[in-house]
Parts: structure tokens; sequence; C-alpha cells
């Protein structure tokens, strides 16, 4: 489908009229979206969903190790987080709130990720390098960022968009409107990629806001809004290409921001430190197991024969060997108490050193190991 008609098809449609291409069968249900992409391209996306999900529970268990700290699952979004991510250029900006591992996986996922979680502040630099923005966790804080990034690049003449994923918990935040707000006047080149998982840790979607829909808010800031299905990698993707190509139209053609709503469910906790079981009924959480993404994406795979048992067990065997080396070089790194003062200013104050030199003494004094044990 040439890529104007695309894209009438997709937002010249209610925001409640959600874009889906495969159903939870993994069978095409409207193939004028279906994308034309390579069988390679369609593999990769599916290692990187099935990653996904497999670092998720390695994660999980490392937490409970106690080797790992408070974690926020991602099971059951990897088709929102792959499909969006794989629409994108490289050189994208890509701003996260703490959920979508499956985004920097896409982008590359470097052994420094880990360090983050095990508590050292390098993970989060490692992803400057993959215009990955650090990773967020005051809710919705990083949306007027990311507008103040892509309005920066159209005054540079940057081709360049970023795409900003948040909860739906977040479009309660006064960020949420104050970013929309200047996207809408600025033109900002952005893309509010709302992960609407159905909970913001307790509170569900429709306590959360009146409106029938997320994607509708952006109505009122002067562009357009589109709901997806977010279990369906595909769609996922198809609505993030015509997004980002909205957004650095011609002059001829005005660009504007787009908020997409991509509609799924997070299997687990909130974070490690949640127990679901105490606001959610199991019986919700297996009907939305039905419409798995990995599942789905697998059996659309198959039918057109991309993927195979053979590939398969090549590419868990993969993920495992890879999975194993990052946890073993992330967890080699030794942690540096002091590294706790290097970045809190520009030029630490006179208090901050006297804190630095007191800690320094009971290392000295007592050993980091005692330290430890006294704490």
């Amino acid at each position: 489908m040439p890529q104007d008609s695309l894209e009438s098809a997709l937002f010249d449609r209610a925001p409640s009229d959600r874009v889906q291409v495969l159903n939870a069968d993994g069978n095409v249900v409207d193939p004028a979206l279906e994308p034309a992409l390579e069988d390679e391209t369609l593999r990769s996306m599916y290692r990187d969903m099935r990653f996904a999900r497999r670092f998720d529970e390695r994660a999980i268990s490392l937490q409970r190790q106690g080797r790992l700290g408070t974690y926020a699952s991602l099971a059951g979004q990897e088709g929102s987080q792959i499909g969006s991510t794989y629409a994108l250029t490289d050189t994208d900006l890509l701003s996260y709130q703490y959920r979508e591992h499956g985004a920097v996986i896409a982008r590359g996922l470097p052994w420094e990720y880990l360090l983050y979680w095990l508590g050292h502040e390098d993970g989060n630099a490692a992803l400057a390098e993959l215009e990955v923005f650090p990773l967020n966790i005051s809710i919705g804080a990083h949306l007027p960022h990311a507008v103040g990034w892509s309005w920066a690049a159209t005054l540079n003449d940057d081709e360049r968009v970023s795409v900003v994923h948040f909860g739906d918990g977040a479009t309660s935040e006064g960020d949420f409107h104050e970013a929309l707000n200047i996207a809408g006047v600025a033109d900002a080149p952005t893309i509010f990629f709302c992960n609407n998982n159905q909970w913001a840790i307790s509170v569900p979607r429709e306590a959360q806001t009146a409106s029938q829909t997320i994607a509708q808010k952006a109505h009122a800031y002067g562009f357009e809004g589109i709901q997806v299905d977010g279990m369906d990698p595909l769609a996922c993707y198809v609505v993030t290409k015509a997004a980002r190509r909205k957004a650095l139209e011609s002059a001829d053609k005005h660009a504007r921001p787009t908020l997409i709503e991509a509609v799924q469910y997070r299997y687990g906790a909130h974070t490690t430190a949640d127990d679901p079981s105490a606001y959610r009924d199991e019986d919700e959480v297996e009907q939305w197991r039905e419409r798995d993404p990995i599942d789905r994406f697998e059996s659309y795979l198959r039918e057109r024969n991309t993927l195979d048992d053979d590939r398969i067990e090549t590419i868990d065997a993969e993920i495992e060997s890879t999975l194993s080396e990052l946890i073993n070089r992330a967890e080699d790194v030794a942690a540096d108490p002091q590294a706790i003062f290097d970045h809190v200013y520009d030029e630490p104050s006179q208090r901050l050193e006297r804190q630095q030199a007191v800690l320094e003494g009971l290392r000295s004094d007592h050993g980091d190991e005692r330290l430890l044990e006294d704490e």
C-alpha cells in the first residue's frame, strides 16, 4: 500500500478503532496493513522478543536470590516494545520509563545495562551510545525532556524523532499535559508511546481517566492519537513507522507529533516489591495470556515458513549463552562506595566533602566487608 494511503487507513479512524494486523492466533486480519519485511528482519524481531522474555525471567530470579535490586517486569509487553523500536532508525532518540527493557534490547543491549539494576550508575551512562536516554523512575518526568530534544532537533534541521515510552499511570501526571501541549504548539517530532498495560501499580485503567481511550487525549493538543493492539508486534511496527513519517513531513505537509496508545497487559507484578494478587484476579491474567505476543508472532512466522523448530532451538541456545555472559560480566564489576558522591554536584560542596571523608574513614577503619556487615 502506498505510504499516503497507509497513513489514511491508520489515522482516518476513531481512536477507539484499534489497529491490529495479527489476531491472537497469529492470523493476518488486515492484509493491507501487513508490512513487507524481510524474513531476516522478522526472525530478528522474534529473537529479540524471546530474548526479552528470557531476560525478564533471569532478572526476576536474580532479584529473588538477592543478586539484583528491585526490578520491573516486562512480560506480556514484548510486542509493543520490539515492534515500535524496529520502526525507528538507529539514530532516533529513545526515552523510556523503567519497564521497556525490550526497546533497549532491540537497540543492541549492552552488557552494562544490568549494572544499573545492580546499583551502578554506569549502567545508565552506557545507553548514551545507543541514543537512549537514561532510565527514568519519576513517573512521566521524562516526557518534557523528550519533547525538548525533538524540538531542538527540528531547530537544528536534524531529521530525527524522539520516541518516549510511558505507562497509563503517567497520563495523570502534569508532565504528560505539559509535554503534549508543547509538542503540539511547537510541531515537535515526538512520538508519545503509551504502554497501557491496564494497571498503574494497583490502580486499574478505568480508575485512571474518564476518557474512553487514552489516544483521544491527543485531540486536545491539536494532533492525532491512535490506539493499537500492543500485543501485536506488526501493528505496533506499522503504526510507529507511519507516526515517524508524519513527524518528519516536508513543509508542504505539516509535520505533527502522535500519541500512540498500545493496549496490552503486564503478566507479572508492577515490580519485584509488589504483590498483584492483592488487587487483581488471576483469571484476568490468564485471559490476557491467550493473546500472548510471542505465541501469536511465532504462529505467524511458522505459517509463512520463516521459522521452524530448528531455528527456535538455535535462537534459544544463543539467548542463553548471551545472557550468561552478560550476567557474569556485570557481576564481576566491583562496587566503589565513593562513587555515590561523583555526580551530586558539578563541584562538591564542603558538606559533601566532609561526608566523603567520613565514609573513607569508616572504610579504612573497618574494611568494606565489615562495613557492609554493620549495615
